[in-house]
This record gives structure tokens, sequence and C-alpha cells, in this order.
């Protein structure tokens, strides 16, 4: 049996918070008073609003729902923008978080009024904290589904949201719908001294990662990861062991499934299916070091890269060196 160690947090004040989020989730004047003193995160067609710090970093600037509603008016936008606004979760000082696309406004004047700027989400994994990242892909991911989900896929009429924005319902058959996630394998293959990375031909170039697919219906965990690996690289898995998982906004909202797989030192030949990959390859452990300290640049990218800290290929990799230097 496998268990995973979580994070050291107060237990009472964890359930206190879940709970407050779940009331504003079911009481919709609870949840309107919440986002009176609530935090507002900003997007613009669904790219985050982010602010240069003194220290040279980036973040999405403290906002309230007063200020959002004074960056309206400034900009003589109807007010009632913000009953579009969306429950994230709340913080541990129990401050509900929101967040609210404004797209049909002018962005470069949000951008001046606000002195900030809105960023491409991909980028803004190599720019936030760990802590703000998975926030403003919560944001994006539940933005997203309110904009593609006006309609119900049974019945073909409009629905209508909660005051949270935690589900709709379709206004004729009562259909409650609710956000999805797609659930993802994402695999780093070693022979025990070697990984296998992988490059799309979408990915920034120099970029690796470890190697990932959609989950079929009805498969398992094991059997969608052994199916992967064999499609993409060719290679006959012998050995699973689950790492962690993660929400990732891309590329519309999936839910990743990290694991570790061995395969036999024996058969460690790739045969790369183009169709899926542009590039796959063996790494030495010295090579996954090196490239562990590269960090990407404008201009003449590096021969070999990998994905920001907060990505959960970046965790398997960083796992996968500390076991071989155990290993060895």
């Amino acid at each position: 049996m496998l268990k995973v160690l979580l994070s050291t947090r107060k237990c009472s004040t964890f359930v206190s918070r879940m709970r407050y989020v779940n009331r504003l989730k079911q009481d919709d004047d609870a949840c309107s008073a919440a986002l009176q003193t609530g935090r507002m995160f900003l997007f613009h067609r669904l790219n985050p609003l982010l602010q240069n710090t003194e220290r040279g970093t980036f973040r999405p600037p403290t906002l309230t729902c007063s200020d959002v509603q004074s960056v309206l008016e400034n900009l003589g936008a109807d007010g009632s923008l913000l009953e579009e606004s969306v429950l994230i979760g709340c913080s541990e000082q129990n401050q509900a978080q929101f967040c609210l696309d404004v797209g049909q406004l002018d962005q470069a004047a949000v951008e001046e009024v606000l002195t900030g700027s809105f960023v491409d989400l991909r980028k803004t994994f190599f720019l936030l904290s760990a802590a703000e990242a998975p926030l403003v892909a919560k944001g994006q991911a539940l933005l997203r589904w309110h904009q593609t989900s006006g309609f119900s896929s049974a019945t073909g009429r409009p629905t209508r949201r909660n005051r949270a924005g935690s589900q709709r319902v379709c206004s004729s058959s009562g259909i409650i719908s609710y956000p999805t996630m797609c659930p993802v394998v994402i695999v780093l293959v070693s022979d025990g001294t070697r990984c296998v990375l992988g490059r799309q031909a979408t990915f920034p170039r120099g970029m690796y990662s470890a190697l990932a697919g959609f989950c079929d219906m009805g498969e398992s965990l094991e059997e969608a990861l052994c199916r992967e690996v064999a499609e993409e690289v060719g290679l006959e898995v012998v050995s699973v062991s689950y790492s962690s998982s993660q929400h990732w906004p891309f590329p519309h909202s999936s839910f990743m499934l990290g694991c570790h797989a061995s395969v036999s030192p024996a058969h460690t030949q790739l045969t790369v299916d183009h169709s899926e990959l542009e590039d796959a390859r063996w790494f030495s452990r010295q090579e996954v070091m090196s490239a562990l300290q590269v960090k990407p640049r404008r201009g003449d990218p590096p021969a070999l890269w990998l994905p920001p800290k907060h990505a959960i290929a970046h965790r398997l990799i960083t796992e996968w060196t500390q076991l071989t230097q155990t290993v060895s």
C-alpha cells in the first residue's frame, strides 16, 4: 500500500476553511457577502494579470471587490460584470478568493489603470510562486468552463450558474453540471541509470519532459501508463510506482497522475512514434542534473531544459535524480 505524506498543517484550520468554502458554494447570499471582502484575481481572455514587485518578481495584484468596482467605473464598464466572478477558494485567513475575466474591456486600459500586464498562462508558471501558480491555474480553468458551458450538452438549452460558479443548471431539464477534469497519466520511465524524456513539436525549443497521455475509457491508471509508454516510445513497462497528482489547466483542465515506471535494462531500444512525439531519448543522471540548473532565457534557448518547478513533470524528474543518487 502506497502512503502519500501531506504537508504539515493545523487540521482544525484546514477543516474550517474547507467547510467555509463548501458553505459559499451552497449559499448564494453568503457567497455574495464574501465577495465584498474577498480577493479578486483578474484575467483578460483567460490570461492572468500580474504585477512586477520591488524585488523584481511577479505576482497577481492584491485586489478587492471594491478595487475592481473602481476600475470598472473608471473605464465606463457595467458594474454588473462583477456578478460573473467565480469562487476559487479561501486563504488561510479565511478570505474568500474569486476570479473574474474582463475580456470585454480594453486590455491596455486595464493594464494601465492597475500597472500590470496580462500574461499568457504558460509563462506564468515560470514567474509565480508555488502558492500562487495553482490558484491562477484553477481560476483560469473555472473561467474557461463557464465560457464554454452556457448551454446544456444534453438538451441544448441555456444553463444558469449559482453565485459561487461551482455548478450550472439547465433551464429546461434542471440537470446540474459541474466543472470536470480529464485524467492524464504522466510518467518518468527509467532503466535504473537513465530516464526517458520526450518533446512534442509544440514545446518551446529545447524543452523535454516526462511522457504523458490521456486515459482511455475503462482503463486503470496502470493500464493507461503501460499503453502510452508502448505507443510513444515502444518500451514495455515492468513496474509502476505512484508519486503524486496535480491539476494542470492545459489543454482544457487535466488531472495529472504522476508515476515512475521501470523497464528491463535488457530491453531499452526506443522506437519513437513521431505522430505523437517530435523526439524522445534516454538521458543520464548527469545530463538531467545539468538541465535542472538551466533557466530558460529569451533568444537562443539551451539544448536541454525542463518544465517549470510547479509542473508535476519537474517533480518526477527531481525525485528520480534523488532516487538514483541514493541507489548509486
